[in-house]
């Protein structure tokens, strides 16, 4: 009589074999490698993608929430002195246009330029960012009170300082920095550098190693005056709420900016380097894959010793009228039950590590005695990881897949053995 496939006594016989022990000839041993095996490469590749898509985002993150989604520049225009002008003199008629754009969030006009600033005995290069104090409110990465030290109410009475430049000058709340540059006043004998003292009022923390260690923000009126801009700025920055879609604003942008007008956006900025995260990302799934691959061929190798050492009792369920389909499924479910096992415990196990990776991290620097994470290299401050539910189901996918399709082979070989050879010399 035909049995239904995956009837009970299979998952029975299968179970059995599992759990044998050694000196009854069952397969323990390499079934519990391979389970570690299959564990230990499911975790490792859901670890790395969450580690990828944590950096990733926090890197747009950081990009979105402390620089413009769109820079609205001007083409140059030469001057009768022979000089390049790229300034924009009506500003705030273009700021007010841009904002009415359907999608956009900000528009801000921004006066910049790089200078030396200086505390008792130290320097630091720093870009100065001239800005309102209403549009510095509005960034989201820079008005975080969490991170942020001071008042930023009390910006437009002096400056605003990333946490990076305030490390390097020794900078506190309510110290005086003085500002260099060497492009000043003009005079008859020359231009002599400009050189204006400000009280730090505020300082901040973008995320971003690069953007605290040299921005400094600066009253927009002040900024002018500072960088010789009387009545123009240097750009207008624009946000605008879908960054991820930031090219399909770009042609009502250059219609409502006006003539000659230019874009960049933050795709232009960092376009580079989000596809290199892409292709590390597709190499490192690669590689990670082959490990789930290497992890799964032990289940190949423990159902082959389970095959040959259970030869007799294969041979006695054919006499007994299990048929070839019978025997196929019972050391199918064998090899299928262990990668189930190992991929849910992997599966914990790399979520586990994503949602405590703070602590994790934390305890690792501990042991290694501080600095394992260098943000100056990194760029961000901390190892980040984002859980994804398609990052679980692929490695998921791909474990449970590998470990059926490899099961496939030991199973058949075990199906089609000759019940007489099998007990010729028993």
């Amino acid at each position: 009589m035909a049995t239904p496939p995956f009837a009970p006594f299979e998952w029975m016989i299968a179970w059995r074999y599992l759990r044998a022990r050694r000196a009854t000839g069952g397969g323990s041993t390499m079934t519990w490698i391979s389970l570690i095996g299959i564990t230990l490469a499911v975790f490792a590749l859901i670890a790395t993608l969450s580690v990828r898509s944590g950096f990733r985002a926090e890197f747009v993150d950081t990009i979105l929430g402390a620089n413009a989604h769109v820079t609205v520049y001007q083409i140059g225009e030469v001057t009768p002195t022979g000089a390049i002008d790229r300034t924009i003199d009506d500003y705030d008629a273009r700021a007010e246009a841009l904002r009415a754009v359907p999608g956009v969030t900000r528009a801000a006009p921004i006066v910049r330029g790089q200078v030396m600033a200086n505390l008792r005995q130290s320097n630091a290069g720093v870009e100065v960012y001239g800005i309102s104090p209403e549009n510095l409110a509005s960034l989201p990465r820079i008005a975080d009170p969490e991170t942020a030290r001071g008042d930023i109410a009390l910006f437009e009475q002096g400056v605003a300082i990333g946490s990076g430049v305030a490390q390097e000058l020794g900078a506190q709340v309510g110290d005086r920095i003085k500002l260099i540059s060497p492009n000043g006043v003009k005079t008859a004998f020359g231009t002599s550098p400009r050189i204006n003292a400000y009280e730090v009022t505020y300082i901040f923390s973008a995320g971003r190693y690069d953007i605290d260690r040299v921005r400094v923000y600066l009253p927009l009126a002040e900024a002018q005056s500072f960088f010789n801009r009387e009545g123009v700025v240097d750009e207008i920055e624009v946000m605008v709420e879908n960054p991820e879609a930031v090219d399909s604003y770009a042609t009502v942008l250059m219609q409502t900016a006006g003539e000659r007008t230019q874009l960049w956006t933050w795709r232009d900025a960092s376009g580079s380097f989000l596809r290199a995260l892409e292709v590390e990302d597709n190499v490192m799934f690669i590689i990670l894959s082959i490990l789930v691959l290497i992890a799964a061929m032990n289940i190949v190798s423990g159902l082959i010793m389970l095959v040959k050492n259970k030869g007799r009792d294969i041979g006695i369920l054919r006499t007994m009228g299990l048929t070839e389909g019978s025997i196929l499924r019972v050391f199918f479910i064998c090899g299928a039950f262990t990668g189930m096992i190992g991929t849910a415990m992997g599966v914990v196990l790399g979520c586990l590590f994503a949602l405590y990776i703070d602590p994790l991290f934390s305890l690792v620097n501990y042991l290694m005695g501080g600095g394992v994470w260098d943000p100056s290299i990194r760029g961000i401050y901390a190892l980040p990881a984002q859980l994804n539910l398609s990052d679980v189901l692929s490695a998921v996918c791909l474990s449970l897949g590998l470990s059926f399709i490899v099961t496939i082979f030991p199973a058949r070989r075990a199906a089609r053995m000759n019940p007489v050879e099998a007990l010729r010399y028993e």
